[in-house]
């Protein structure tokens, strides 16, 4: 069995050396023709030149700052507000102890002795 798949393996390589023999036949034959003249292109057209308006200007910066003012404003206060105090909110007391529920008693029979 194991010569069976050396001799598919030598075969395959065999095979593609031979391939790979045709390709560069093929591939030096390409080299030594000449190549082809190409046709020429066809020249591009002059075209008209349009009326093109004049770039706007950029407006010029002022090399100066303007002067700061002399006198500053004064900052106006706030005024006091009389808020009336908070209601006060009655606490309330968290029990801590569960409440026992009471047992309850079988209903009364409705049979008479």
């Amino acid at each position: 069995m194991a010569s069976n798949k050396s001799f598919i393996t030598v075969f395959l390589l065999a095979l593609t050396f031979s391939g790979m023999m045709s390709m560069s036949i093929a591939a030096r034959h390409l080299m030594q023709t000449s190549a082809p003249t190409l046709p020429t292109l066809p020249s591009i057209p002059v075209l008209p030149q349009g009326n093109v308006p004049p770039l706007p200007t950029i407006p010029s910066i002022p090399t100066t700052l303007p002067p700061l003012p002399t006198n500053i404003p004064n900052i106006p206060t706030i005024p006091q507000l009389n808020v009336p105090p908070l209601p006060s909110f009655p606490t309330f007391t968290i029990p801590t102890t569960m409440p026992s529920i009471p047992f309850l008693s079988p209903p009364p029979s409705t049979s008479t002795p």
